[in-house]
This record gives C-alpha cells, sequence and structure tokens, in this order.
C-alpha cells in the first residue's frame, strides 16, 4: 500500500502532453530505421549549438580531465560538497546573467541558490512560499509541467489567469483581478504569481507595461512574485519593442516608499538547460533578495544538488566571456532561422502562428481546421495529428489555454529534414482536410 501522497492523483501524467509523448515513444521517428514515425515536435529542447560546445571542449580537454592548472582536481571534487555550492561556478553564472542582461543590472552569488534544474527551483520555491491548500496565479497557456512541478508534492493550487489571443494573450491588471478574485471565491489564500519570461508556450517576452502590472499588483495585495526566466538567452528578435527585461530590471527601476517590501516579494528561476541547450547537466538556480527564502531555500537544495564535476566543468566554461559571447550570439541567430523554417513552412499549409521573438517553439493557431469551436475538437485534432500525420505537438488544453485550437509546436530539437518532413506531412494533412470541406461550403453557398 501506498501512501496518499506517492498514489494521489495529481502528478499530471494523463495529460495530453504526457500522451503524446508516450505515443512517439512506441514509434519514433528515425531516417532509416523507422521513417514513417511519430517525429518529436513536443519536446523543448535546444540541440543546435552543440557542434559549438563540442569545439570548445576539445580546445579544452585540461578541463574535461577535471584538471585545474595541470594539475588534478579529482579528488578534491570527488569528495563531499556541501549545498552552498562551489564558488567559483556560483560567481561565473552570475557573471553570465549579469552580461546575457546586458550588464543593467549587477547579480551577487549571495542571493543565488544552486539546485538540479529549474523544476526543483520552482518546487523549493512553493515549498518556501506556500501551504499546502495556498495558491499562485498562473498566465493561461501556461507549460504543462508546472502542474506537476508546482503541485504534485507541494500540495500547492494554481489559479489559471486566462489571457487571451485578442490581444496577443498580454497580461492585463484586469485579468490578474480576475483571477485574485477567483481563488478568493475557491477560498484560496493567493501567495503570488508566477510567470515565464520569455514565455513557455507563447515564445513572447513581456514587456515592461506588464512586468509594472506585476509589481503594482504584488503591491496592492502583499503577495510574491516569481519569474521564471530560463528561456531568457533564446531572444532572437531583440528591437525597441521586441527585447528581454528581467523582473529584477524592472524591480531595480522603482525608488520609492514600497521598493524595500516588495525587493523581498521578487523572485527569479534560471538554468542553462535552454540557453546553453544543457538539460541533461541539471543546473538550476533561485536569485532572491529575501535572506529567509535564500536561507530555506539553500536547505531544501540538498535534495537537489548540482553535482561538483559539473560545477568545476560549467565554471571554466561560464568564464571563458569570449566564447560565450560568440555562443550566443550564434545560437540566437540559428534559433531564429530555424523557427522561420517552421513559420513557411506551415504557413504554406494554410496555418499561422503568434508573433514570437524568443524560445524554441511557435504558438500555432489551428482553430480553423477544428471541427467545431471546442476542445472535443481540439483533441480530436490533436489525435488525428500524432497518429495519422506523425507529429507529436502539444494541445492548447495541456497548457491551459482558454481558448481551444492553439497548438506548441518545437523546432530545435530536430534536424533540417526532419523539420521539412514534418512541414511536407503537416502540407499534405491540412491539403485533404481543405479538399474535403470546400465542396460542402461551396454547395452551402449555393444552398442559400
Amino acid at each position: 500500500m501506498l501512501s496518499r501522497k506517492a498514489s494521489k492523483d495529481s502528478h499530471g501524467q494523463d495529460s495530453s502532453y504526457f500522451q503524446g509523448w508516450q505515443e512517439y515513444e512506441k514509434n519514433s521517428y528515425h531516417p532509416i530505421q523507422n521513417p514513417m514515425g511519430i517525429i518529436q515536435m513536443g519536446l523543448a529542447e535546444n540541440q543546435l549549438s552543440f557542434d559549438l560546445l563540442e569545439s570548445w571542449l576539445r580546445r579544452n580537454s585540461n578541463t574535461m580531465a577535471l584538471k585545474k592548472d595541470g594539475v588534478s582536481a579529482f579528488k578534491d571534487l570527488a569528495l563531499f560538497q556541501d549545498y552552498h555550492g562551489l564558488p567559483a561556478f556560483k560567481e561565473a553564472l552570475v557573471n553570465f546573467m549579469t552580461s546575457m542582461r546586458g550588464n543593467k543590472i549587477k547579480y551577487s552569488s549571495d542571493k543565488l541558490v544552486l539546485t538540479a534544474g529549474a523544476t526543483a527551483a520552482n518546487e523549493i520555491l512553493m515549498f518556501c512560499l506556500t501551504d499546502p491548500g495556498q495558491a499562485f496565479i498562473l498566465p493561461t497557456p501556461y507549460y504543462p509541467g508546472f502542474d506537476r512541478d508546482l503541485k504534485w508534492r507541494t500540495g500547492a493550487e494554481i489559479i489559471p489567469m486566462h489571457c487571451s489571443s485578442s490581444n496577443g494573450f498580454r497580461i492585463t491588471r484586469c485579468a490578474l483581478e480576475q483571477a485574485y478574485q477567483l481563488g478568493q471565491e475557491l477560498n484560496l489564500k493567493i501567495k503570488g504569481v508566477l510567470v515565464t519570461n520569455p514565455s513557455n508556450p507563447l515564445g513572447t517576452t513581456m514587456t515592461k507595461t506588464e512586468l509594472n502590472h506585476l509589481l503594482d499588483f504584488a503591491i496592492d495585495k502583499n503577495i510574491h512574485i516569481v519569474s521564471d526566466e530560463i528561456y531568457s538567452g533564446t531572444v532572437f528578435d531583440s528591437s525597441s519593442t521586441t527585447s528581454f527585461t528581467s523582473i529584477m530590471e524592472v524591480l531595480n527601476e522603482r525608488n520609492n516608499n514600497n521598493y524595500n517590501n516588495i525587493r523581498n516579494h521578487v523572485h527569479m528561476v534560471y538554468s542553462l538547460s535552454k540557453d546553453l541547450g544543457l538539460p541533461g547537466f541539471r543546473v538550476g538556480m533561485i536569485y532572491s533578495n529575501n535572506e529567509k527564502v535564500i536561507a530555506a531555500a539553500t536547505k531544501m537544495s540538498s535534495f537537489a544538488l548540482v553535482s561538483s564535476q559539473t560545477q568545476f566543468l560549467l565554471s571554466n566554461l561560464l568564464s571563458d566571456a569570449k566564447f560565450i559571447k560568440k555562443y550566443m550570439v550564434e545560437n540566437q541567430r540559428r534559433l531564429k532561422r530555424r523557427k522561420d523554417m517552421l513559420v513557411r513552412g506551415l504557413r504554406k499549409a494554410g496555418i499561422s502562428c503568434l508573433r514570437s521573438n524568443a524560445g524554441l517553439f511557435c504558438w500555432v493557431d489551428m482553430r480553423h481546421l477544428l471541427s467545431s469551436d471546442s476542445f472535443e475538437a481540439e483533441k480530436e485534432l490533436w489525435k488525428r495529428i500524432v497518429c495519422e500525420v506523425g507529429l507529436n505537438i502539444s494541445p492548447g488544453s495541456s497548457c491551459h489555454c482558454s481558448q481551444p485550437g492553439w497548438f506548441r509546436i518545437c523546432f530545435a530539437n530536430i534536424s533540417e529534414d526532419a523539420l521539412h518532413l514534418a512541414m511536407h506531412r503537416m502540407k499534405a494533412f491540412t491539403n485533404s482536410i481543405f479538399s474535403v470541406r470546400l465542396p460542402i461550403i461551396m454547395m452551402r453557398k449555393k444552398s442559400f
């Protein structure tokens, strides 16, 4: 007999997001061994710049051999390390974050907690900021894994803040108030708002107006803000209207009577999984000005430590400022090129995307392909795309989107050839739908 916690059905494994993965694993595409298999377009993974990282590793063989100044560091790294992390790595990480954000804000390593990926960072923050039955507001659509990461073990609840395609799914003060009111009606104590910036699944950066809405709302309600910024280095279009702005930057611009209070209520999550394409290294972090949160999170991080060997390797990598600058520029160029390939391919299939400037995915509008304006029709279309077309994509309902017909499609985890094949399959599929519907539409027009 399992415990109530272990047997509780709140992991989210029954979500269509995870079901699509299960179908892919049963029939995964391979260009030679299984050319008719399902192509994985539901995985937000950055595989476009491994050649750059591998070339750095070849040039820095001493680091790979765990040597420092030519002397083996193996023994020191193999022995137990406490949960504060290696000082050299934490310093390299905050310098990287500072540089990546245009030196607009200086990060301090003593306000940082290392965790085994952003998943652990977000869960630890929920443990620190909520008691079971208390809630965080999340704008929809949001990453499907949050139902697991934020709720399953912590007992926290999620209140959806429904955003609309009518304004590009932007956050408004009205939507925030409506979500807060819903929490009150459900007798849930709202402890904060969690956002992803850039957004997963939208692939858009938040404007300063939205970020200021968040800060004003948090001040008014005396609640926390958690800003998950794990895609901040993927911004491939950074014009004046679409550049990335961290919540910490907007916070520092506040210099009023409420600053000292709100600065202790704002927390940031970051990782190297997306920007450097290293999800298997399991490197995440929490950044906060709140000393109590940092102290509690540091203790909890003992259940989700980053290995000393990983910290040693990445401290050397991140300290190579010349390489990192070159890598970030080239990686962003490759991401933009790949995203444009997906958008062009979908356009040829008669499908449009939400305009985006970041991330490893596009938010795709297939409302015109639904048999009816319902989530049942969305699920029916999704099943056909996975099983008949052979593409694993994520339906909007798995992201709690309030409007049926939107899908998340990833573009950075597969080869160009696989992407071209996926678009060929999608075009053939939409052509078959249009060929069936057009005669029906023409017949209806004649009947009037």
